[in-house]
Order: C-alpha cells, then sequence, then structure tokens
C-alpha cells in the first residue's frame, strides 16, 4: 500500500525519536509498503530551518536525500493539479504546507502518516 508522510512523522521516524506511533513506525518500516516523501515537506523544513524553528545536525539536502535513500522512500513532486486543488479544500487548516500534503494526499488516494489533529478534520484518510 502507499502512504504519505507528514512532515513530522518523517523527522520521528529518522531520528528515531519516541513520539512515533508504535502504528506509524510499523507501516513506515513495512517493505511491501511504498513510503512517499514530498517536496512541499523539503520545502516546509527549508522554510522552519531558516527561520530557526528548526534544527538538524547537517545541511539539508545531503540530509534528505541520505534519509530516502537509506530508508527507500519515494519522492513526491508538488503538481500543477495538487496546488490548485488546495482551493477546493475547507478552510480548516491555515499552514500552507499542511495543506498542499492534505492534497497531494487526496488526489494521489495515498493515506497520510500525521499525528495532526486539523488534518483529520478533513476528508483524508490518516493513520497514526
Amino acid at each position: 500500500m502507499k502512504y504519505l508522510l507528514d512532515t513530522h512523522a518523517f523527522l520521528w521516524f529518522v531520528t528515531d525519536d519516541e513520539r512515533l506511533s508504535a502504528k506509524a513506525q510499523s507501516i513506515i518500516k513495512n517493505s511491501h509498503n511504498e513510503i512517499y516523501f514530498s517536496a512541499a515537506s523539503a520545502w516546509e523544513m527549508s522554510i522552519k530551518i531558516r527561520l530557526s524553528r528548526l534544527t538538524i545536525s547537517e545541511e539539508l539536502e545531503p540530509f534528505i536525500i541520505k534519509q530516502i535513500s537509506e530508508n527507500n522512500f519515494n519522492t513526491l513532486s508538488i503538481t500543477i493539479l495538487h496546488s490548485i486543488y488546495t482551493l477546493k479544500l475547507p478552510d480548516i487548516h491555515k499552514d500552507p504546507f499542511d495543506r498542499m500534503i492534505i492534497a497531494q494526499s487526496q488526489v494521489e488516494e495515498m493515506p497520510l502518516i500525521t499525528k495532526d489533529k486539523n488534518i483529520k478534520k478533513y476528508k483524508v484518510p490518516v493513520v497514526w
């Protein structure tokens, strides 16, 4: 099955953070599943590092490339359809990165691995 990672789920998985649920960890580790990392997450991480709201131990680009490779994640680009689809979303979540990931989850028909309670208010399958 295909799953899309929310940014915090990606970070918590690759850093072995105990906040990642056992269910989410099991799904991500299951080699029968296809796990996707969104370009929106890379963008969000870039912005948060610039604003000093996120710190990682190395440069962002090699960190992301290494984690995608080591964990056999797939990448998901942002398409025009994803961008336009955000217009159809109700104004529950104001965060543009989360809105993009929600749109990608809906358009690509992939459950979203997230702890975010606001995302659960959308018509998107959530796993946690």
